[in-house]
């Protein structure tokens, strides 16, 4: 996984999502990752996303040991990009949760493979599954 910081990592947010699973922190940590609440103190998302660490060598056999956990707490892989993997989940009362798993690092140090690397998450605003406008139609210009 090449790891490159992206703008959305800035639009992670706190996550009562992954908390409605009655989870703690610590207990979403995985073998080989490090508790960063402060996120590194990067991109303003300290506070705002639950961040883990790891050295930036391993950063995607972590991110696929979170998605393959993430799995098995009913959250399923809709989309995403080099860096970035979004989730949804069915609720109960319907509709469905989204996710966002954002891997970055530190863009203004060095990055060899003992940089440290991070995993940011934070829930999608709103109901992800819920249906959207259609676009309106185009009007054929008027011939001449």
């Amino acid at each position: 996984m090449r790891i490159v910081m992206m703008a959305a990592a800035a639009a992670l947010l706190a996550t009562p999502a992954m908390a409605q699973d009655g989870t703690s922190p610590e207990n979403l940590v995985l073998p080989g990752a490090t508790l960063a609440p402060d996120c590194g103190n990067l991109y303003g998302l300290a506070g705002r996303a639950f961040c883990v660490s790891a050295p930036l060598a391993s950063i995607g056999a972590l991110a696929e040991s979170y998605i393959a956990d993430l799995q098995t707490k009913g959250w399923l892989p809709a989309g995403g990009e080099d860096n970035r993997v979004v989730f949804v989940r069915r609720r109960d009362t319907g509709g469905c949760d989204g996710l966002q798993m954002q891997a970055f690092y530190d863009t203004s140090r060095p990055a060899g493979p003992d940089a440290i690397g991070y995993l940011g998450f934070g829930p999608i605003p709103g109901d992800v599954c819920a249906s959207q406008p259609a676009a309106p139609a185009a009007t054929p210009a008027p011939a001449q």
